[in-house]
């Protein structure tokens, strides 16, 4: 797909996902072991063979351009592949990133000097398995300037998501943000499409309606907010379904937004029947991954048994004596002898004393978890000590004393 360029946006703050995100950018959150989000935006253009990437970079991104740099060698520049890092450079005036169209605005250098036909944008915090191709294709037939990428949802979730409405062509007449009384889907009075954040268009159109909203005062000068919308009456605009033809149903798409849906989007990895399968070796997820001895359980003193169940336990752990069950360990997670870990994400590098009890909670890196501890078991207690969700999830802030 020489013709098509993806832009990825990678710069946002992720404020709903502190303290996650208090030393490091959304799309570096780490997420199912040894993965961070955006290696999944990523692993979809490789797999789609889209090789010619930018991502825009903004706030705290030290994390994600090292992981990167590590983990993402995979271009061939003799070929014209690549996949570069743009940080915000003030390239127009003195403001930094002002929305997701003046990222791009601000980068306008980039499609003059690769002149591609069409412009994939694609933001770098969702977890999915997508292949571009298909939703190129549909743009090509439908004779688009822009199309959006669309999930079918419950019509009860409409203030989660922009909203887009359609006509039964499936072509966008009108674009609602977070709406309390929806536009649902023609013949589908229970279901909305919500905006995926994915968008293809003419380079063409993209660079003049760009244009035409950086001189918008009162724009906030983003896609979904100020771009699409004043697109859906001049241009032609479609939406594609992200649709499972074999089950009939949406195809699998999280917005990791807040620390409620990325505790449950972890947890659907580790259920019986995973709804995203990490092991599609059709479909594999690039990262990039340290040399990490293999994962070992071991007995403790007096016979005690390490057990994993239903988990995913990375390279480096040692579970020693211990239960595991329901959760996620990240590499480099150490579990000493009669501790209890349920229901929960140990990110890389923790070390848990003897004798700890762990449920439903997040712990961030180079923690350690003292002997006798109690975490997730007494809501006001652990809120006087970290945070604390609506749905009860805890979360250990990255290199916390305890």
């Amino acid at each position: 797909m020489n013709r098509v360029l993806a832009i990825v946006l990678a710069g946002g703050k992720g404020e709903r996902l502190y303290p996650l995100t208090k030393d490091r950018t959304k799309p570096a959150v780490p997420f199912g072991g040894i993965y961070r989000i955006i290696d999944f935006t990523l692993s979809n253009c490789v797999n789609s063979n889209i090789r010619r990437i930018y991502v825009l970079t903004q706030y705290k991104s030290i994390s994600l351009n090292r992981h990167i740099q590590l983990g993402w060698n995979l271009f061939n520049s003799q070929l014209g592949e690549f996949i570069s890092l743009i940080p915000a450079q003030q390239r127009m005036d003195e403001h930094w990133y002002q929305g997701t169209a003046d990222a791009v605005f601000q980068n306008f250098y980039t499609l003059q000097q690769e002149r591609p036909d069409l412009v994939l944008i694609l933001s770098g915090d969702h977890v999915y398995k997508m292949d571009y191709n298909e939703m190129i294709q549909y743009h090509l037939e439908k004779g688009a300037d822009l199309t959006v990428g669309t999930l079918q949802m419950p019509r009860s979730t409409s203030r989660e998501f922009g909203v887009i409405e359609v006509d039964r062509d499936y072509r966008v007449v009108g674009f609602q943000e977070k709406p309390e009384h929806p536009k649902t889907i023609p013949g589908n009075p229970d279901a909305l499409l919500a905006s995926m954040g994915i968008y293809i268009f003419n380079t063409e159109i993209l660079v003049r309606r760009l244009i035409q909203d950086a001189k918008r005062e009162a724009s906030s000068h983003d896609f979904g907010r100020d771009v699409i919308p004043s697109m859906v009456s001049r241009d032609k605009v479609y939406a594609f379904n992200f649709w499972d033809y074999e089950r009939m149903g949406p195809k699998y798409w999280r917005d990791v937004g807040t620390l409620d849906a990325y505790w449950e989007a972890n947890m659907d990895l580790v259920s019986i029947t995973p709804q995203f399968n990490l092991y599609d070796f059709k479909w594999p997820i690039h990262t990039y991954y340290p040399p990490y001895p293999p994962a070992k359980t071991v007995h403790s003193e007096g016979g005690r048994t390490g057990v994993v169940i239903n988990s995913i336990i990375s390279g480096g752990c040692i579970v020693s004596g211990a239960r595991v069950e329901n959760s996620i360990l990240s590499p480099n997670v150490r579990i000493h002898s009669y501790s209890e870990i349920t229901d929960s994400i140990v990110l890389e590098g923790v070390s848990i004393g003897r004798r700890v009890k762990i449920r439903k909670t997040v712990v961030d890196k180079e923690v350690t978890v003292p002997e006798g501890m109690e975490i997730g078991f007494d809501a006001r207690g652990d809120r006087r000590k970290f945070t604390v969700t609506e749905a009860d999830i805890v979360v250990v802030p990255k290199g916390m004393r305890l």
